[in-house]
């Protein structure tokens, strides 16, 4: 008997284009800092495992010019900054009984682990770079130990006149951090903010910052950084999106499901996020 045309092949429940488009739309849910950054995708399709990103040089404020005289002229100068472009990228095995036997749903679930895996690890090298802040946007905390309301006041204080340029600041701390902070008589809940939360995963809002919370924040070390964080501070090149691939093991009947994805996460503006260090 000829199969019918309609019949449902392994072929139809693998289908990597749609798999790739349901992991770049999971992949925002998935991560706590990423969001923060800017996507920037001029580096797709451009050759080179590195680039370099220029940073210019202020030129000085203008001066009093006397009349007659020559207006001064500065020159305008820059350096560039290495960045690398990484790949991260995973994999599942699926055998054919599993996808056909009808319990649960195999291809969903490899979908939203290979999703929470890169977006795991793009939130790694995210963090990466914001853990390589340096002074003058450093607070150390005054007391060790502990992230206190003070703190945050001291740290803000480093954004100069511009702390409140762009309005929205996201705190970026460890759960331990939390339970210390919204002990705080000036602490506001999530539900009090809803209207103005810029990013998922606001718990409340302290000292004006949307907090956030993450495990990544506890440092292996003896301190745990915490981070403010406002837009424009991050941004994520991409050279290219979510690649999804398939391939068929004909010996033991599997389908074999990879995804990658090629960025480069950069502190494209460091006078927007400063880093308090908890010893």
């Amino acid at each position: 008997m000829a199969l019918d045309p309609n019949a449902t092949m392994l072929t139809n429940l693998v289908n990597p284009q749609v798999m790739a488009d349901m992991i770049d739309k999971k992949l925002v849910d998935f991560m706590r800092f990423a969001p923060l950054a800017t996507i920037d995708t001029t580096l797709e399709g451009r050759a080179g495992s590195q680039i370099s990103l220029p940073s210019y040089t202020y030129i000085t404020d203008a001066s009093i010019v006397a009349e007659g005289a020559d207006i001064p002229i500065q020159q305008l100068t820059s350096s560039a900054t290495p960045v690398t472009i990484f790949k991260v990228g995973n994999g599942v095995q699926i055998t054919d009984e599993a996808v056909l036997s009808g319990y649960g749903d195999p291809m969903g679930e490899a979908a939203k682990q290979l999703s929470l895996s890169i977006a795991s690890e793009v939130d790694n090298l995210t963090l990466n770079v914001l853990s390589g802040i340096t002074s003058p946007m450093v607070h150390t905390a005054a007391t060790a130990g502990t992230l206190a309301f003070a703190d945050i006041a001291d740290a803000l204080e480093l954004f100069g006149e511009d702390i409140d340029e762009g309005g929205v600041k996201v705190l970026l701390i460890s759960p331990k951090q939390y339970t210390t902070l919204r002990k705080s008589a000036a602490w506001l809940p999530a539900s009090d903010v809803a209207a103005d939360i810029a990013i998922r995963g606001v718990v409340g809002m302290v000292q004006g910052c949307q907090v956030v919370i993450s495990n990544k924040l506890k440092e292996a070390s003896s301190k745990e950084n915490a981070y403010i964080v406002k837009p424009g501070a991050l941004r994520i090149f991409t050279k290219r999106n979510t690649l999804v691939e398939s391939e068929r093991d004909i010996i033991n009947k599997s389908t074999v499901i990879t995804a990658d994805k090629h960025f480069a996460p950069y502190l494209y503006d460091s006078s927007k996020a400063i880093k308090i260090v908890v010893k």
